[in-house]
């Protein structure tokens, strides 16, 4: 025969039954299947499923039996017990010790007959529930023990009379406010197995059944019943105002209670008989019924508008699923009422249902529905996430039922929320018809503006339990897949992207996702956002070569390419020097491509190089083409979303900028070349040695203005904002980042090269400088040609003076030698002109400095303050401008208050 341990449950639980009831195996089937109902269905204890509280009532039973090193020897080892990981249930082993030590010490607290017990059937309004609950730990039978009760439940905070909630879902009906059930005696504190069964035995079952046999109260002896006055002529029985009551639950008027319509509340009606404290208790206990009226008007309102959205419905079947559990309780209390009214039982009597008894049972609801009728208030006009920001802000409190139950309406509303989330960021689909998602979609946004301007953020519809910057990275999650299908034609499945991890199937995944949401859901979005935007970023640089375009950037148009940029001025000069409407573009287009073969610019990717190209800008009367040739750089596809219309703009302004100081530089050093290469030829004419050393003077004026300008240019706005730029891009973790780095970029190189609207006047400044250059290469050019036409006059009358001369002859007549003399003169006349001149204009180019310098000295800039210093090096222009050395002393001032 098989031993005791290797038998069925079944037979296990048949063997209980016949050893408790003493009966053989074929007498306790009946008993033996209700065992088995017990045991299937999902009774909660009857206390809070807390660790805490279970050790501290452990501990205060020692202390009551004085046994105070036992407690402190149990808290010891408990302290030992959480500290080790081998236990997942450490309350139930405590509920258990627990249970075992009261049953052995208190056997009058047993149920006599244990076959009596199990051989009434299971009551009819029982049944299995997903949820815990409590019924009222201390209701007491008596009129003083029922005063004791509301008292307590009443004038406490609520929590300690109120159940228990969990985040399952609403709390169902105590269970001790079944149909059939006794409500549970103030002595059952310390109550046996049996006695914890016994409040499931229905009303029917005799009174001989019901009995605990010498049960021993803990608390205070039970008073004796309450002696009823009798009514007076016409008063209303508190039976009736009980029915009545319960019909005001409903939202239903009664026979003597009905709904006042410029009051907004229910009223007994003033003609009715009624004791005062009947009337109190009636008025407290309608109250509900106007909750359940605004919860239900709300609901009934809302339930059939579409336009209320996905999270909207939600929201209402969490209500209808409160109301429903409300209407149970509702049920079993009229159950109650019908079973008295069948039995004949009279109000006075012990278990029936009175208004004191309904103001006890019902505090629980009344604190529930008072909530919901809060959210409906709170609600009102609110939809998608700013719906479930609403109920989230009320889950902030102390009251941990209020906090239960807030919890689980928000599983129930974040659900559509979470769906959409998850939804969008592992498919990048957006299905949100009603606008709840704080993810917004413009269909009318073309292709080519996808990533800029079609998606954005709905930052009212962001609930408050996601952040910003989780709401940034679920934007371009979603933004980053269509980006990869639509604009980079990447079909890759997104499950390859990024593996999809389980989504919110059910309001209680959501509700696990809402407990943890700095844990697994910032895990589920931060890994879907660095796969999704690693994998975007590796298709942009392998297949449309986004770093090789931003170089060329750099090389093309920010003239970083310097051998290139100098042979395509040699070849343009000829070109550029001609007026504005006599260029044609196919022209420059050739030269271009012969400067690009000529140069290291020829080992570029052939994709880099078709994209560049020359452009002409708008002519204007008297322009050359040296104002309006400018490279262009063409972008289509996904770099276009990096190179936008505006940076290109930008880059154009910075290129005409930088290629019109690359043409100072190129024009100081012809003014150079032509100073060294006639020094020597015009030596021979000493009349000329002052306006010339005029013009050596202020050519190197020139070339050191334009020199540091250079410097200052290509050194400390382009290579230091270049590193950053490219450290920035080296390090970006999504498309967002580079964009932010390249526009940050743009914006400092046109603020620092004096392109922004803060810098117009130096701007001004700078290209009146600029025209003072080519100004004075045209009067140096001038200069040149007469000189060298007087010098080559000269030297042909010598010329033939030597010839006639060798001849035999007079070298000269009078004639030609006063013709000579003449021309000299007139020449010689027209040099004091030639240094009028240049001394106007070599005033004129230092006054434009010195506005210039003013104008740096004052900047808020410091870089431009330092260029200012290293223009003015040996202080040439301060002694000539007094506002620079006050500017200068300023400055001094200011930076000395700084230190």
């Amino acid at each position: 025969m098989a031993t005791l341990d290797q038998k069925s449950p079944n037979v296990l639980l048949q063997s209980l039954c016949c050893r408790i009831t003493g009966k053989s195996e074929a007498e306790v089937a009946h008993q033996f299947q209700y065992a088995v109902r017990v045991i299937g269905s999902n009774y909660a204890p009857t206390i809070e499923r807390d660790e805490f509280l279970v050790s501290e009532k452990i501990k205060k039973e020692l202390l009551k039996q004085r046994r105070e090193a036992d407690a402190a020897l149990f808290s010891e080892l408990h302290r030992k017990l959480q500290t080790q990981s081998v236990l997942k249930h450490r309350w139930s082993v405590l509920y258990l010790l627990l249970s075992l030590s009261e049953d052995p010490r208190k056997p009058s607290s047993r149920v006599g007959n244990y076959g009596a017990l199990f051989a009434q059937a299971l009551p009819r309004d029982a049944h299995s529930t997903p949820f815990y609950c409590t019924r009222p730990q201390s209701l007491a039978l008596g009129y003083a023990e029922r005063g004791a009760a509301l008292s307590a439940s009443v004038g406490t905070s609520g929590i300690s009379s109120l159940g228990v909630y969990t985040l399952n879902g609403p709390t169902p009906t105590p269970q001790s406010l079944l149909a059939g059930q006794p409500p549970q005696s103030a002595a059952g504190g310390g109550q046996s197995l049996g006695s914890r069964l016994a409040w499931t035995l229905p009303v029917s079952c005799s009174p001989s059944t019901l009995a605990l046999p010498n049960t021993r109260p803990l608390g205070p002896p039970v008073p004796s019943p309450r002696v009823v006055h009798p009514r007076k002529d016409g008063e209303v029985s508190e039976t009736a105002l009980v029915r009545d009551i319960l019909y005001v639950f409903q939202g239903i008027d009664g026979k003597f209670i009905k709904m006042s319509g410029p009051d907004n509340c229910y009223k007994i009606d003033s003609k009715v008989v009624l004791c005062k404290s009947l009337r109190d208790t009636s008025s407290r206990l309608a109250e509900l019924g106007w909750l359940h009226n605004k919860v239900r008007k709300y609901t009934d309102a809302r339930s059939l508008d579409r336009a209320f959205g996905l999270v909207g419905q939600s929201f209402c079947a969490s209500l209808h699923q409160e109301l429903k559990e409300y209407y149970r309780l509702l049920s079993v209390l009229h159950s109650q009422l019908q079973v008295e009214d069948d039995q004949g039982m009279n109000v006075c009597a012990e278990g029936s249902l009175t208004l004191r008894r309904l103001l006890v049972w019902m505090y629980d609801p009344k604190v529930r529905l008072k909530t919901l009728a809060a959210l409906v208030d709170f609600c009102q006009g609110r939809k998608g996430g700013e719906l479930a920001s609403a109920v989230h802000s009320y889950g902030k409190t102390g009251d941990p039922q209020m906090r239960a139950l807030v919890h689980h309406i928000l599983s129930l509303v974040s659900h559509p929320i979470l769906n959409f989330l998850y939804r969008w960021i592992y498919d990048g689909e957006l299905e949100d018809t009603y606008h709840e998602f704080f993810v917004a979609s413009d269909p009318n946004v073309k292709t080519d503006r996808l990533w800029h301007d079609k998606y954005s953020l709905r930052k009212s519809m962001i609930p408050t339990f996601i952040t910003m910057d989780q709401a940034r990275k679920v934007l371009l999650i979603g933004k980053s897949i269509n980006f990869l299908h639509q604009v980079c034609h990447d079909r890759t499945p997104p499950g390859k992207i990024t593996a999809a991890s389980k989504s919110a199937d059910t309001p209680k995944d959501a509700a696990e996702l809402l407990s943890d949401l700095e844990g697994a859901f910032q895990e589920k979005i931060d890994a879907a956002y660095f796969d999704t935007s690693k994998y975007l970023l590796d298709v942009l640089n392998r297949n449309y070569l986004l770093l090789e375009h931003l170089q060329a950037m750099r090389r093309y148009l920010l003239l970083g390419q310097g051998d290139f940029i100098r042979h395509l001025m040699d070849l343009l000069k000829p070109e550029l020097a001609r007026p504005a409407t006599t260029l044609y573009q196919h022209n420059l287009t050739g030269i271009l491509e012969t400067a690009v073969r000529a140069t290291n610019a020829q080992f570029d990717n052939a994709e880099i190089l078709k994209r560049l190209d020359v452009r002409l800008l708008e002519v204007s009367p008297g322009d050359t083409g040296w104002d309006v040739f400018s490279l262009d750089y063409h972008v289509d596809g996904p770099i276009a979303t990096v190179f936008t219309r505006e940076c290109m703009g930008h880059y154009l302004r910075v290129f005409n900028f930088l290629w019109r100081a690359k043409r100072m530089e190129y024009t100081l050093t012809d003014i150079w070349k032509g100073q060294m290469c006639n020094a020597k030829l015009l030596k021979t004419m000493p009349e000329l040695s002052g306006v010339l050393h005029q013009c050596h003077i202020l050519a190197s004026e020139m070339v050191h203005f334009i020199h540091q300008m250079q410097y200052y240019i290509t050194f400390e706005v382009l290579e230091c904002s270049w590193d950053e730029l490219w450290n920035k891009v080296q390090q970006a973790q999504d498309l967002d980042h580079i964009i932010a780095a390249h526009d940050v970029f743009l914006d400092t190189i046109i603020s620092r090269c004096l392109l922004d609207s803060n810098s117009r006047s130096l701007l001004n400044q700078l290209r009146a400088i600029f025209d003072q250059i080519i100004e004075f290469q045209s009067a140096q050019d001038s200069l040149y040609r007469s000189a060298l036409e007087e010098l080559s006059l000269r030297l042909q009358y010598e010329e033939k003076k030597r010839q006639r001369d060798e001849e035999g002859q007079w070298a000269v007549n009078d004639a030609q030698e006063a013709e000579e003399k003449r021309r000299i003169q007139e020449f010689q006349e027209t040099i004091p002109k030639m240094c009028s001149q240049l001394r106007i204009l070599t005033h004129f180019y230092q006054s434009i400095v010195q506005q210039f310098l003013v104008l740096l000295m004052t900047s808020s800039d410091e870089s431009l303050r330092f260029l200012s210093f290293r223009l003015d090096f040996n202080e040439h222009y301060r002694a000539r401008e007094p506002r620079l050395r006050a500017s200068l002393g300023a400055n001094r001032g200011r930076r000395l208050s700084n230190i």
